[in-house]
């Protein structure tokens, strides 16, 4: 394969995932590392892409277009388990939680086994699969307001008044991407809920499987250095490595 034929594979490969590594590229077109660095560059200077740590990401802006949550749902599901079963292991009966929206988010709520907790969610999804296990001693909140249908989640100025009354234990949350040491979402209104339960919680955890790593979207709402822990999938070692570099409690 030449150059130019290189060139073109790697737009296409970017163009289609939003974001790669060096490692993936590698991998695929069966070059060395420095090659894949000098294409980079190359296809950088021709406003194809703009490197980041450890990889690319597109210039096509298209890249940023939110998948609803019916997609969401079907993607990486097992690595999903997994995080999930780890996060829900740490939740202690008695404990306060905040819960967001998000597909991950979703399956711990099915994870959780407790008898005595409060839940507090602004997620319907959520919402629902806790309700089911409501007792006397096991009790679940939902946040009302204006609904995202994208991601059947409340905002606005409703949900926030009320999330900014309210305390946490626990506060467990997902993103679209993780880049640049910040979690990020397509959304500002679901970003500035969020940043409300993180400053309002003792202790915070993101969980976030490993294709999101070295992605981007429209809008950072948590440095991941503040976070208590991170939740991720052992698939990726490069995603672990740049995980660490921030933030020394991972777990996998």
């Amino acid at each position: 394969m030449n150059k130019f034929e290189r060139l073109e594979e790697i737009t296409k490969l970017i163009n289609k995932k939003g974001s790669v590594t060096t490692n993936e590229i590698v991998a695929d077109l069966n070059v060395s590392d420095m090659t894949v660095r000098r294409d980079l560059s190359e296809l950088e200077e021709q406003g194809v892409l703009t490197k980041i740590y450890g990889g690319a990401r597109s210039n096509d802006l298209t890249q940023y277009r939110e998948r609803s949550h019916k997609e969401k749902h079907t993607e990486h599901v097992t690595e999903k388990r997994t995080i999930a079963h780890q996060a829900a292991a740490i939740i202690e009966e008695g404990d306060n939680i905040f819960l967001g929206p998000g597909t991950t988010i979703e399956i711990l709520a099915e994870e959780i086994d407790h008898q005595k907790l409060t839940v507090i969610t602004n997620c319907l999804p959520v919402f629902e699969i806790l309700n089911k296990k409501k007792s006397l001693d096991f009790k679940v909140f939902l946040l009302g307001g204006n609904m995202r249908d994208i991601t059947q989640s409340f905002v606005g100025e409703m949900t926030n008044t009320i999330l900014s009354n309210l305390k946490f234990n626990k506060m467990f949350f997902s993103s679209n991407a993780v880049n640049n040491g910040y979690a990020m979402t397509s959304s500002v209104e679901e970003a500035y809920t969020q940043q409300i339960a993180l400053n309002h919680s003792l202790e915070t955890y993101l969980l976030v499987d490993s294709s999101k790593i070295f992605k981007e979207d429209f809008n950072q709402f948590c440095d991941i250095t503040e976070v208590t822990g991170i939740y991720t999938d052992a698939l990726r070692r490069d995603a672990i490595d740049y995980l660490l570099d921030y933030n020394k409690k991972i777990y996998y």
